[in-house]
């Protein structure tokens, strides 16, 4: 049991039989959760479940999600006006759906914290031992938050082309612009019938076509090739990772990559990504019939050069949709470079940590004695209170911040959707359906962070961690956290 378990949760295996929800509030829970995973919006959803007086909760008016079956709805009187109030949680009955947080399995170290979604403070709060824990991909929920509050939901990242004239044969420049699902060749957006989202996604192909066209146009037939990938600095690695993390869990971070730095068999990563996507780019601009002469070099775009064509990448709400189902490392790591160019004027991942770390403190969240130097949670040095979890969930979920909503809608929902699929089918039935969450694993490490309704109305946000985990336990261990979490939803916690 020495090989070490991946900070990627993994990506969920479609094709897995689904079972009926158990009771219509997690029928809500799920079929609203099946139109922002499709689509994106979780406005509509949100309302919803919260029962918005403006927009009552209709969950028989919403489709599920592909391949679950479920039985008729009658709208319960609890979804219309659900309990919000901090005090209408109770401890005990908290305490009680929660008791597989004392397996033994867990091992020494298990803190935890459950609220309310609305309002403020905790109804439930296990610390023993240190108030803080090793995250693992719980951080991304942190990360996601940040960008969809610093760039927006709906920004795109372009990868553009740029002409210098000024030579005897004319200079094109590839620019990196920080697209982390840029394709070799165009990808459609995934079948719905899978249990996790896939953007469409933007390609090399289609900017090489396009740029060959617009040369073309202008009378340019052969063209000299240079490469800009400078949009993102510091190390590529991050020094706080273990050695052995690439190419087995993330590759460098690259404002210019294809297919996130995999060879083209997709069967390992590249240690420098820009030149790869260069040479894939030179393939194709050569077959779209523009001559490159010379050898394709590393530069910068100079402020003189003129646009030629460019491609966009999914938005921004749609990569965290991605990067929260399927726990995606590569993905979360250019999304804090990305915080860090708004936010700092830099794009490293100290810069970006400065970044998250600021944004959360002008919003009142306050870290105390949470330290975290990734957006992906790879890092063993990352340290986070579960009580800071919790909080940043309810910011999500605020009426002030309706932008932040796609990290709330992005969580798999327990046995049907991304990193969740194939997990809580050991606990109480009634949490399947009723608990989204995102997990967090490394050796050692077992965490859950997310939302649940109980069987009483009650929207909770909770965070559940363990870091003290014996490798030949992790197994038994996630099963005890996994059965912990469904006792949320399976409960009837309201006071």
């Amino acid at each position: 049991m020495g090989r070490r378990r991946s900070g990627n949760d993994g990506e969920a295996r479609p094709g897995r039989a689904r079972k009926a929800v158990a009771g219509v509030l997690g029928v809500a829970l799920l079929a609203g959760g099946g139109v922002a995973w499709q689509t994106g919006a979780a406005e509509d959803w949100w309302d919803e479940l919260r029962g918005a007086p403006e927009q009552p909760a209709d969950p028989a008016a919403v489709a599920p999600p592909p391949g679950v079956d479920v039985p008729a709805v009658v709208r319960p009187k609890v979804l219309a006006q659900p309990a919000r109030a901090a005090g209408a949680l109770d401890e005990a009955a908290l305490r009680r759906a929660l008791r597989r947080l004392n397996a033994r399995d867990l091992g020494k170290h298990v803190i935890a914290a459950v609220g309310p979604v609305d309002g403020t403070g905790l109804a439930y709060r296990a610390r023993e031992g240190s108030p803080v824990a090793i995250p693992a991909s719980t951080t991304k929920v942190v990360t996601s938050a940040a960008a969809l509050f610093v760039l927006g939901p709906d920004r795109t990242f372009e990868t553009t082309t740029v002409l210098d004239s000024s030579g005897r044969t004319p200079r094109l420049v590839l620019v990196g612009g920080g697209d982390p699902y840029l394709t070799r060749t165009p990808s459609r957006a995934g079948d719905a019938a899978s249990p996790t989202f896939d953007p469409e996604r933007a390609d090399i192909r289609t900017l090489a076509r396009s740029t060959a066209a617009a040369l073309r146009a202008d009378g340019v037939r052969t063209v000299r090739l240079g490469y800009d990938d400078s949009l993102f600095t510091g190390p590529a690695l991050h020094p706080r990772w273990r050695p052995d993390y690439f190419p087995s869990e993330v590759a460098p971070i690259s404002a210019l990559w294809v297919d996130q730095a995999r060879t083209p068999d997709l069967t390992t990563k590249v240690p420098d990504p820009a030149p790869s996507a260069a040479a894939e780019f030179r393939r194709e601009l050569v077959r779209a019939g523009i001559k490159v002469a010379g050898r394709t070099t590393r530069t910068v775009a100079g402020p003189t050069t003129t646009p030629v064509a460019s491609v966009s990448s999914p938005t921004v709400a749609q990569v965290v949709q991605r990067v929260l189902e399927v726990s995606d490392n590569n993905a979360a790591e250019v999304l804090l470079r990305h915080i860090g160019i708004a936010d700092q004027g830099e794009g490293s991942f100290a810069a970006g940590q400065r970044g998250v770390e600021r944004v959360l403190g002008a919003n009142g969240i306050d870290l105390g004695a949470s330290v975290l130097y990734d957006g992906s949670g790879l890092s063993r040095d990352n340290r986070l209170a579960p009580e800071v979890l919790v909080e940043v969930l309810r910011w999500a979920a605020s009426p002030d911040h309706p932008q932040l909503r796609p990290v709330l809608s992005g969580l798999p929902v327990a046995g049907y959707t991304g990193s969740l699929t194939d997990r809580m089918d050991h606990g109480p039935a009634e949490g399947r359906g009723r608990v989204r969450a995102k997990t967090g694993t490394l050796t050692g490490v077992s965490s859950l962070a997310g939302i649940a309704v109980d069987r009483d109305g009650n929207l909770m946000a909770f965070a559940l961690m363990a870091d003290k985990v014996r490798p030949d336990r992790s197994g038994l261990a996630r099963v005890a956290m996994d059965d912990a979490a469904a006792g949320l939803g399976a409960c009837a916690c309201g006071g």
